[in-house]
């Protein structure tokens, strides 16, 4: 089974990604390890967990909701996991040592801690991840199934990439993609550059028999510009790169990826530039 990491931490915007997990484990065989961190002794210090205050706790806490759950679903495997430390770090290395083919996790987060999680741990796994991260903010309707699936594409050759999972994800929720071409600069190459990627990627889509239309934009932000379109045609999901670049001291995300997760009331997936997933894999 193609297993799914769930970051949790049982405030609303968690449990919102775990229903949605659940969906999308459905349409794709999946499993789902729900995870959650106990955080360090200096985060606690600056935090103060109102939800949980032990590993007992959650231990019960899982177990009801698998229990409520696992009717519903029939065909998904539930666990849990219960991890120590950082938490973007043990959300990461737990889908490693899982090889899980996605994380999914809540924008908003940490039982509360907001700041913290939109500032640091979201953008943090969505970087420090080898496998698609799915980022959910609250608010998001749980019963809409996955029918709309916007990849934007612009003129880097990393933007491809995205293209085979997203494309996966669209069949198995026979779900349409709409690509949008964005188009920053009035230079004829880059202008060709996207152009030709996005025959490439509708290609693709073609030999994969995957439901796409395509349309073009000039735009200034196309961060600004993807979520706008996304708006307005009631997507569910946006695909894109997570522009990432790491350095012993810090992990950086993209400006265009860090906007987007943060800012995007459409769950966003992202994927690493060098690695789209197995399921996926050969674009």
């Amino acid at each position: 089974m193609n297993k799914i990491v769930v970051a949790i931490d049982f405030s609303e915007c968690s449990i919102n990604a775990f229903y949605h997990a659940m969906s999308i484990a459905e349409n794709c065989d999946g499993e789902l390890i729900l995870l959650w961190v106990e955080k360090a002794v200096s985060e606690k210090e600056k935090f103060v967990d109102k939800f949980l205050d032990s590993s007992s706790d959650v231990k019960i806490a899982f177990d009801e909701l698998i229990a409520k759950h696992q009717p519903e679903y029939p065909k998904v495997s539930f666990s849990w996991k219960i991890r120590k430390g950082k938490i973007y770090h043990e959300v990461t290395e737990e889908a490693k040592a899982q090889k899980a083919m996605l994380i999914i996790t809540g924008t908003h987060g940490a039982s509360g801690f907001e700041e913290f999680w939109i500032g640091s741990n979201a953008n943090k796994i969505v970087s420090a991840s080898t496998c698609p991260v799915i980022t959910i903010r609250g608010g998001i309707n749980i019963q809409r199934p996955l029918t709309k699936i916007v990849l934007p594409i612009d003129s880097a050759e990393e933007t491809r990439q995205k293209a085979s999972f997203a494309g996966f994800m669209a069949k198995r929720h026979h779900a349409e993609i709409y690509v949008l071409k964005l188009y920053t600069s009035k230079i004829k190459a880059m202008r060709h550059n996207v152009d030709l990627y996005a025959a490439q990627v509708t290609r693709h889509f073609e030999e994969e028999s995957i439901k796409y239309q395509v349309t073009q934009m000039d735009c200034e932000n196309i961060s600004d510009a993807t979520i706008e379109y996304a708006k307005k045609i009631d997507a569910n999901l946006i695909a894109v790169m997570t522009e990432q670049e790491t350095t012993t001291a810090n992990i950086f995300l993209g400006p265009y990826a860090h906007q987007i997760v943060n800012h995007s009331p459409i769950p966003i997936l992202s994927i690493h530039p060098k690695g789209t997933l197995a399921a996926g894999q050969g674009f």
